[in-house]
């Protein structure tokens, strides 16, 4: 019998390894599986490869995991923001490496990975530092860069409900990178405010299929990342 569930969000990221590359969903703080990340944080891998949106903000979550120093390099679209504070420090000491991505771009080069397209030509980033290094041509008079799909070990991701099989529904604008990541990375490893029997979801609003699925575990109360950066909260507590 498929079953998928795992007993803890420390079991969930057991499998995670030193030098991996490890997707996490998020747009900010919609969608960003902060206990998945502190469980990390506690199982101490280091030398990571992290692909977000974002660096992280205040001190907990993946600006805990920077922190920590487990982070090798990030790639992401806003390595800055006005509550951001881990990644510029260790970035301007040289202790973390940066692939800025646009956004746009980031999100294709993850569903190109997971659609099984090697690499695809984007205008974005022309006549710009990014373009540095990159193989450029010609389409209809217009000029393109050759970005490359983004693997992944493994993703973290956050839902709002899933079923043993894997199957996910998201809320809202915290389905961002998600669905793309899911299918992107090796092993999927979701958090679910929810999980429910198989068939209590319906067919049709299944958003992810839980082929893409490697594990699920139930947070039922998940951590609110604004308010613990407001009240200036340290991982580890």
């Amino acid at each position: 019998m498929i079953n998928k569930i795992a007993n803890s969000v420390h079991e969930a990221v057991s499998g995670i390894f030193d030098g991996a590359t490890v997707m996490i969903s998020g747009f900010g703080e919609a969608g960003s599986p902060i206990e998945l990340i502190h469980a990390l944080v506690d199982k101490g891998v280091k030398d990571l490869t992290v692909v977000s949106n974002n660096a992280g903000s205040g001190h907990v979550g993946l600006a805990a995991l920077i922190e920590n120093r487990q982070v090798r390099k990030i790639i992401c679209s806003f390595p800055r923001t006005a509550i951001s504070v881990v990644f510029p420090e260790l970035y301007r000491k040289g202790e973390i490496e940066l692939e800025l991505v646009p956004q746009g771009t980031l999100a294709e080069r993850i569903r190109s990975a997971g659609a099984g397209i090697p690499a695809f030509y984007t205008p974005t980033s022309v006549n710009t530092p990014l373009e540095e290094g990159k193989e450029k041509r010609d389409f209809n008079n217009r000029t393109y860069v050759l970005e490359h799909a983004i693997y992944a070990d493994f993703a973290l991701v956050k839902c709002a409900k899933a079923d043993r099989y894997g199957n996910l529904v998201y809320n809202k604008t915290a389905r961002n990178f998600g669905p793309i990541m899911c299918m992107a990375a090796k092993n999927t490893i979701v958090q679910a405010k929810e999980v429910v029997e198989v068939g209590d979801i319906d067919p049709e609003h299944v958003v992810t299929p839980g082929i893409f699925v490697k594990k699920v575990v139930e947070v039922p109360n998940p951590a609110d990342e604004s308010k613990l950066v407001e009240q200036e909260r340290r991982y580890p507590w």
